[in-house]
């Protein structure tokens, strides 16, 4: 079949790579249906001003559907930090030492591993942030959301192409629902003309009879009443709208959501008018392959 322009809310996707330093990121990005676009974003700390630009980029690719995209940062196992003596902690400690042992007769004099095992002499060495560096690293995880976010968007579109044909398929269900209760419908005024000559022969018992053009005004008047010619008609047409939106390759999902709920009150009007068993069974059919319609409708963005 020709390729489909429509697109589901429902897809996944991942991208990965790895930071200037070395460590490893992944991106992974699921959505699911929703009212409007709603984007969530799980960032470990120090990445949280990506999150506004890549929202913005989201809302840019994707029109509707609940979307949750996660951050994971795998870090490497990092050499222990270069620790340097504190000269002032070191002084006073040095200082402290020898004035005690200088006190004590035959005390040796302090040693230096002594020493730098004391609390505060020893410090690791500090070092600054590379701005350079931090861009390059939120550079590379926003190039890396771009990318799953098109996995996202190709996942969508092929999910999309499965519900397009699971549509058509509703479509052309309901269509022929719809003719076979136009065909049940056409015998309707026949059947209230037999009806009512057998309700009146009950009611009379053959005393006289009812002129035959009494017996149309009434047959015309509960036909008026059961005439579902109107619902078909309407029927036809949300049919045929169907059709066009699968096919017109835009975000379709909320007009294809109001148009089903046309579809319902259609098929609720014709039950409601039904005058016989078979048409009811037929509505009956209609309004099931209509609700399926309009749940499988609720996954389309």
């Amino acid at each position: 079949m020709a390729a489909h322009p429509l697109s589901s809310m429902t897809g996944f996707a991942r991208d990965g790579g790895t930071l200037p330093d070395g460590t490893s990121f992944l991106w992974e990005l699921r959505s699911v249906n929703g009212r409007g676009l709603d984007v969530r974003l799980r960032l470990p700390n120090g990445f949280d001003t990506l999150e506004a630009p890549l929202k913005e980029a989201t809302g840019k690719a994707l029109k509707r559907g609940n979307v949750s995209a996660t951050l994971i940062i795998k870090r490497e196992e990092r050499t222990p930090p270069r620790l340097t003596p504190d000269p002032v902690a070191l002084d006073q400690a040095l200082r402290i030492a020898l004035d005690l042992a200088a006190r004590i007769p035959g005390a040796p004099a302090p040693r230096a591993e002594a020493l730098l095992t004391l609390p505060g002499v020893l410090r690791a060495e500090s070092t600054e942030p590379d701005e350079a560096e931090e861009e390059a690293k939120r550079a590379a995880i926003a190039a890396g959301y771009a990318k799953a976010l098109q996995g996202l968007d190709a996942s969508r579109r092929g999910e999309g192409a499965k519900l397009a044909d699971i549509l058509a398929v509703l479509l052309d269900e309901v269509a022929a629902l719809r003719d076979a209760a136009a065909t049940e419908a056409a015998d309707q005024p026949a059947l209230h003309l037999a009806r009512l000559r057998e309700s009146l022969a009950a009611l009379l018992e053959g005393e006289r009879r009812v002129p035959e053009e009494r017996l149309a005004q009434e047959v015309a008047m509960l036909a008026t009443k059961s005439d579902v010619r109107e619902e078909l008609d309407r029927l036809s047409a949300h049919i045929e709208e169907a059709r066009r939106l699968l096919t017109s390759g835009d975000a379709i999902g909320r007009k294809l959501d109001f148009l089903t709920q046309e579809f319902v009150r259609e098929a609720n009007t014709l039950c409601s008018k039904s005058s016989s068993i078979p048409l009811t069974r037929i509505g009956l059919d209609l309004k099931a392959a209509i609700e399926r319609l309009k749940e499988q409708s609720a996954n389309v963005e």
